[in-house]
């Protein structure tokens, strides 16, 4: 085997930019790629070298297997890492990859197509003797099969997209009522997200915390459980605040959870990083979940307590490296806060805009991946992660303390960010004691923290004054160059960059005139509920809005008719426009 030189990196945003210097670390070239917003990102300028992949929607770049092969062509790459989310669980991407001859950073096609399939995983990990909860034995064909399985096993059902992950194309139903739309949702979601959208239903453990095992395999059959992690304050079931090791876990559980972790990559013929994820129930049932085929978002913590790059030793597998014997020592204890684009204030609403203030902490046990920097703009078209602080020290209590400390040095600003709910979490007994007791839902059912709704956002700062950068392409490939002012100012308007953002005036409920039903958000129309001239009430969804790779309902602010609905699926609404009125109905006549 030939030592991989040249890396491809399929993906944008933090892990691109984590990835690019994992191989400047380790001698290698990294590539970057970028859609059109992303021409002057963060790990664009990170990577040794960067080519256009003409587009802006996800389909048209990240997602786009030929797009990705023929700038890996071009570019001259000998092997790729597609980071997580995209096309990191397609199998298809990764035979693409192998059959151009280039080496996959991750595990073979096989092993997606085994364990990227949920329903095939839950067989694997049946096969092994793995805990599971009741699920069904393959995806669902419409509403009435989930209605068979509730009726079966009872309720509440998790509608769960087969080939994904990350929360997007789950849905819960608590009643036989909602089950009918929550699988149309999951099904449209799981499509949009992954280009697939096969659901399988499994029973929905309340209350439960999410732990995982963060793993290795090598192509030699050695399989490392590198630690276990605690990734249970989620909202809408995605992750937003993880640790290293999984706190308050009995001795046997902990057992359980590596015993069965390694048992089921084992029988899968695994090979690279990958983590397996399990719910515990409030009883210390443990249920197996899934295998995310891929580097973790929350990967960092993993490496604080035991020191080992995970991105490396990605490199060091798919070169066809061996690993230890032994499961690493863990040292210390980490908590990874994800700082996603979302107003923490009003029901996690991601938004769109520029970044006018970023200015990470720093000092003992503090680490920042970002995936951008101040200045920068977050584009709506992806997802909301701006980037992640992490922070460890010897003890729980102590990477608490520091947690606290970090929260407060961080200075963010320009658009909405999830980082006053950390301050807030930071003071809760339910997250800080010993042991806590949060679960999954936590944040949606229990969380009294008052975290206020975003203020307007001031205006950027200026440039460095005496030098523009000017972004340029020569056939397809990014190049930057650093101009002196006179010059820059007549190519380029202000800093080589478009004008901020502001972050759009939040409207009351009922907007100016008490009728107007305004959108929160910008974002696509996927679904209209109601017809122009139908009667509602306050409460019910109206349309369907994505933003940012999520999906949120708009509802109703008051009873009443539907009048000058204009919103159509596929339109664009910005945040603050009114979607319709929803007026008095008519008095009955007399």
């Amino acid at each position: 085997m030939t030592p991989m030189r040249r890396v491809l990196i399929a993906n944008r945003g933090e892990i691109a930019v984590r990835i690019a210097r994992a191989c400047r670390d380790a001698g290698l070239v990294s590539i970057a790629v970028y859609a059109e917003q992303d021409v002057d990102a963060l790990h664009v300028r990170a990577a040794d070298e960067a080519y256009a992949l003409g587009g802006r929607s996800p389909a048209e770049t990240y997602l786009d297997i030929a797009g990705l092969l023929a700038v890996a062509a071009r570019a001259d790459a000998d092997a790729v890492h597609p980071g997580y989310g995209f096309l990191a669980e397609n199998a298809d991407f990764a035979t693409a990859v192998a059959a151009a001859g280039l080496t996959w950073i991750g595990p073979p096609p096989a092993a997606i197509a085994a364990l990227g399939d949920k329903v095939a995983a839950r067989d694997i990990a049946r096969r092994v003797n793995a805990p599971l909860a009741p699920g069904t034995d393959g995806p669902v064909a419409d509403a009435e099969e989930v209605l068979e399985f509730a009726r079966r096993h009872g309720l509440p059902v998790a509608l769960k997209a087969a080939f994904g992950g990350g929360g997007r194309g789950l849905r819960v139903a608590r009643t036989l009522a909602e089950i009918p739309a929550a699988f149309e949702a999951a099904t449209r979601e799981a499509v949009a997200a992954f280009g697939r959208g096969e659901c399988f239903v499994e029973r929905y453990l309340e209350n439960c915390r999410h732990v995982e095992t963060q793993c290795l395999a090598d192509r030699h059959g050695n399989v490392m459980v590198v630690s276990t992690r605690d990734c249970t304050l989620q909202r809408r079931h995605q992750k937003l605040v993880e640790e290293a090791p999984a706190p308050f876990l009995t001795d046997e559980q902990t057992g359980q959870l590596v015993s069965a972790s390694r048992a089921v990559l084992r029988e899968a013929g695994y090979v690279g990083a990958g983590t397996c994820e399990f719910l515990l129930a409030p009883d210390g049932t443990i249920a197996f979940l899934e295998v995310n085929t891929r580097l973790q978002v929350e990967h960092p913590v993993t490496e604080e307590v035991t020191g080992i790059d995970l991105v490396r030793e990605m490199f060091r597998i798919a070169d066809g490296g061996v690993l230890e014997p032994s499961d690493p020592p863990v040292r210390g204890h980490a908590i990874e806060f994800r700082l996603n684009a979302e107003d923490a204030g009003r029901g996690f609403l991601p938004a769109a805009g520029t970044l006018t203030r970023f200015r990470p902490p720093s000092g003992p046990g503090v680490r920042m991946d970002a995936g951008y920097v101040e200045g920068a703009a977050v584009p709506a078209e992806f997802d909301s992660l701006i980037g992640k602080l992490i922070v460890t020290g010897r003890t729980r209590r102590e990477a608490i303390e520091r947690s606290r400390r970090a929260l407060a040095e961080l200075e963010v600003a320009g658009i909405p960010t999830v980082v006053p709910f950390h301050r807030a979490l930071l003071a809760d007994e339910a997250f800080t004691g010993e042991p806590f007791t949060v679960h999954t839902r936590w944040i949606e059912t229990e969380f009294s923290g008052a975290v206020p709704p975003h203020a307007d956002a001031p205006d950027a700062p200026a440039d460095d004054a005496g030098h523009r950068r000017v972004t340029v392409e020569v056939g397809g490939r990014r190049l930057e160059v650093v101009l002196r002012d006179a010059l820059g100012a007549a190519l380029v308007p202000a800093a080589g960059r478009p004008a901020p953002a502001r972050a759009a005036r939040r409207a009351g409920p009922a907007g100016a005139g008490g009728d107007a039903l305004v959108s929160p958000m910008q974002g696509t129309v996927v679904k209209v509920l109601v017809a122009d001239g139908a009667p509602v009430a306050a409460g019910d969804t109206v349309l369907v809005l994505e933003a940012m790779k999520m999906e949120q309902g708009l509802t109703a602010h008051r009873s009443g008719t539907v009048r000058d609905l204009s919103a159509q699926a596929g339109a664009t609404v910005a945040a603050g426009a009114a979607v319709c009125r929803i007026v008095d109905p008519p008095a009955p006549e007399a």
